[in-house]
């Protein structure tokens, strides 16, 4: 088994799983620009002790490029536990990470995430220049 077979996709507006990406779709050279990556945003994905997010990766692979480049790792890892039990705290973490970035050349925005029920799941949003 290759590592690759593991990640799921899908259509996020079906699938509450898959990273939403939301960045311009063409952007100026070199020029910072925002994107926020966030889980559930047609329809919600829990967010509990026994039913959470873990992490969201970024990376962006530049047209030509032979790799990608890694933008961040987001962990969320306050789901409602405490001493006392599952989601007693009242303290959650949102799945969703926001940061900004530049770049020279078009390329592709690559996300990827992990429920810990669920497993391994990516998306892709492609970014060119104006």
């Amino acid at each position: 088994m290759k590592m690759y077979d593991l990640y799921k996709t899908d259509d996020w507006k079906k699938e509450k799983h898959v990273p939403v990406i939301d960045c311009p779709d063409a952007v100026a050279k070199g020029q910072m620009f925002k994107v926020t990556v966030t889980l559930g945003k047609e329809i919600a994905h829990p967010n509990e002790t026994k039913h959470h997010i873990c992490w969201i990766e970024a990376y962006f692979k530049p047209e030509g490029a032979k790799f990608p480049y890694q933008l961040g790792r987001f962990e969320f890892t306050a789901h409602g536990a405490s001493v006392d039990g599952p989601d007693t705290s009242g303290v959650y973490t949102h799945h969703e990470a926001s940061f900004s970035m530049k770049t020279e050349a078009p390329g592709v925005v690559l996300a990827t995430a992990y429920c810990n029920i669920h497993g391994l799941w990516e998306s892709e949003k492609a970014v060119g220049l104006k």
